[in-house]
């Protein structure tokens, strides 16, 4: 390379143009927990993007006041843990919704007292805003009360993979992620507890699940 070819180099690598970081939007969640550790502020993404479902998943579970302090939290340990996140998920939703399964398991009692009060009297203004067709369809043919007892008398095994899954918007593999078991447990889990429920509903399928959802 000759003198003026390095000359030229040096004057182009002066002016060019640096490349644009990329958009926070544009990278995954596994992406922006590792650019986290040294650019913290950067963590923020993942409460834009998980933190309202988050909520509405705790909310129809233990009602408005505990959810916020709930999500919270979740996001607190989730920045405090987050040197140990596996990069090979890029999704981290499986990781937020185990911490706050844990963290839920505080309010037992309190969950199993809402769905009992709506198996009494039929109203429910938590979880009303957030219904959606099948559950509309539950409570025009007076099924909600029962589903309501039923769930109140599942097990927190069975609950949490079912109410994971239906309401919470994960998988099977992503379910047993958040709850740290085999796939397998889950899908036993959720079957077992779908038969209690058709039971509870003389015989009618579970519609607390999403068309499709689980099969």
């Amino acid at each position: 390379m000759t003198d003026s070819e390095r000359h030229q180099m040096r004057q182009e690598s002066r002016t060019a143009t640096p490349p644009r970081p990329p958009d926070p939007e544009e990278i995954d969640d596994a992406a922006a927990i590792a650019r986290s550790r040294y650019e913290p502020e950067r963590f923020a993404v993942l409460f834009a993007r998980h933190a309202p479902a988050l909520k509405r998943y705790v909310i129809r579970r233990l009602g408005q006041d505990p959810a916020e302090d709930i999500v919270a939290e979740t996001f607190t340990l989730a920045f405090q843990r987050r040197e140990s996140y596996d990069p090979a998920y890029g999704d981290a939703r499986p990781w937020l919704y185990g911490i706050a399964t844990n963290l839920m398991r505080r309010h037992r009692r309190q969950e199993i007292s809402m769905y009992r009060a709506l198996s009494r009297t039929g109203m429910d203004p938590v979880v009303e805003p957030f219904t959606d067709e099948v559950d509309r369809r539950v409570t025009a043919d007076g099924q909600r009360r029962r589903l309501a007892a039923a769930l109140a008398g599942l097990s927190r095994p069975y609950r949490d993979a079912l109410l994971l899954v239906t309401w919470g918007d994960l998988n099977y593999e992503q379910a047993a992620l958040a709850l740290g078991v085999p796939v397998g447990t889950v899908r036993s889990r959720i079957s077992r507890a779908r038969e209690r429920l058709r039971r509870a509903l003389g015989g009618m399928d579970p519609a607390i699940e999403s068309e499709g959802k689980i099969g």
